[in-house]
């Protein structure tokens, strides 16, 4: 069995991850880009913490660019540029985190899905093929020969449980048979 980490741990992974990349941006300059592995901890964030998590992480990763760019020595013609390039960084981990958030859902449905149907088909149970049963007392013989009442067999081989009443037609045989037929209930 896996050794899952708690989700805490995946958080602090992953803020941890967005601040070492943003001192790697700092400290490399203008000249290297490491904006794709901003992608890793907002991807983190997404798959753990859904959507919300990918939100968080996309705008932390998006202000330690931010700063990282700003505190590199790159000069841009105008702010514009400067926010620009912040803005556009922003909308690329958004959309990397609302993706993966989004597999992350249509897989836990699929999983969802997956064991309910498991869990339906094992519930049934299919009588196959001819069922020998006795013509006069209805018992059905089993796969080891031994014969058992019709109700025993097959609850044991479905959920089916049985209760017993008499239909009219049986009720009114049973009632003739014992000469209550025809007979009035009289006083309380």
């Amino acid at each position: 069995m896996k050794n899952k980490l708690p989700l805490w741990v995946w958080g602090v992974v992953s803020i941890i991850s967005v601040v070492v990349v943003g001192i790697l941006d700092w400290l490399t300059g203008y000249e290297l880009a490491f904006f794709a592995l901003y992608f890793l901890p907002v991807s983190v964030g997404a798959w753990f913490f859904g959507l919300l998590g990918a939100v968080g992480l996309a705008l932390f990763s998006a202000v330690v660019w931010f700063v990282a760019d700003f505190h590199d020595g790159h000069a841009y013609s105008s702010w514009g540029i400067f926010v620009w390039n912040s803005l556009i960084r922003l909308v690329s981990f958004l959309a990397i985190g609302w993706a993966l958030a989004k597999v992350r859902d249509l897989l836990d449905r699929e999983r969802e899905v997956t064991e309910a149907l498991r869990k339906s088909l094992s519930e049934i149970k299919v009588l196959e093929s001819f069922l020998p049963i006795c013509a006069q007392c209805k018992k059905i013989r089993d796969q080891q020969g031994l014969w058992q009442q019709l109700e025993v067999y097959i609850g044991q081989h479905s959920n089916t449980q049985f209760t017993h009443s008499y239909c009219p037609e049986c009720a009114g045989k049973t009632l003739a048979q014992l000469g209550l037929k025809g007979q009035t209930k009289q006083g309380g």
